[in-house]
């Protein structure tokens, strides 16, 4: 079973407005891109907890719009926010399987930070491909490499030595489509064209409130570069973890807000 369908969903789900407020920056240029044509039917890949759906459906009333995501969890909360709007619905489904349910062909994809958890992307996008219209676009926002996010890596850094060991940079996860050339072949290979990429730098809003640094330290327990680790440490050595998380979250405070910066492609595409 996919960690998307058990803990990692539940964890999202939990913590989704949290996670909305994070990626808050990026999602609105995210959807200045999505909204530069008109929109007829609209798919929203890895739709999360709704966000992106829901605004894309405000904005564009006359549009149908179907955010699919493979987390029960977090399709249950999608729906309930999205009682009072009759022109988007939400789908628990795999977008490398999905064919369409007899709706009509999505003239736009569109996707925040959902496409690099696929597992097999390949396979995917040339789905997608496949169902979109034929002159569809492919809008979604991912991570750029580690270097570029300072931020996650030195939360990761924060972790017992030994516990933050890089693996394969592209299996799934947050960091998976940062290199520009793989991701441009990858979409190549899968049936798209006219690919393009803009950097997008945007500030990552890890806490925010009265006490912004205790915030963003219980969100980071959960959601982030170090989550699963973390969550796999007990005794002396959790303590130690906090301490330094919390000293480095201190340090990034300004006022009410914990405020990362951030940076992240925004790709677009178009089908063969």
């Amino acid at each position: 079973m996919s960690e998307w369908q058990g803990r990692v969903g539940r964890s999202w789900a939990d913590e989704w407005r949290r996670t909305d407020r994070s990626f808050g920056n990026l999602t609105d240029r995210l959807l200045g891109r999505a909204s530069a044509r008109p929109i007829a039917q609209a798919l929203d890949i890895g739709c999360g907890a709704g966000e992106l759906s829901l605004a894309l459906a405000r904005g564009h009333t006359n549009a149908r719009i179907t955010g699919l995501d493979i987390s029960p969890e977090l399709v249950a909360i999608a729906q309930e926010r999205s009682a009072h709007l009759s022109n988007v619905r939400f789908l628990q489904a795999d977008a490398a399987s999905w064919k369409g349910s007899g709706t009509p062909a999505p003239n736009l994809i569109v996707s925040r930070h959902g496409v690099m958890f696929f597992a097999d992307p390949q396979q995917a996008f040339s789905n997608l491909a496949k169902v979109a219209a034929d002159d569809a676009r492919l809008v979604f926002s991912c991570f750029r490499s580690r270097d570029d996010n300072p931020w996650a890596e030195r939360i990761a850094g924060l972790l017992p030595v030994g516990m933050d060991q890089p693996g394969d940079p592209f299996a799934p996860g947050p960091f998976a489509f940062a290199d520009r050339p793989y991701v441009e072949a990858l979409l190549s290979d899968s049936g798209w064209l006219d690919i393009s990429f803009e950097q997008v730098d945007f500030a990552y809003i890890a806490g925010a409130g009265e006490d912004p640094v205790a915030d963003a330290a219980q969100f980071f327990q959960r959601i982030g570069p170090a989550a699963r680790a973390a969550a796999q440490l007990s005794g002396d050595q959790r303590e130690v973890f906090l301490g330094r998380l919390n000293r480095f979250l201190e340090n990034q405070r300004d006022g009410s807000l914990v405020a990362l910066p951030a940076s992240a492609w925004i790709v677009t595409a178009r089908p063969r």
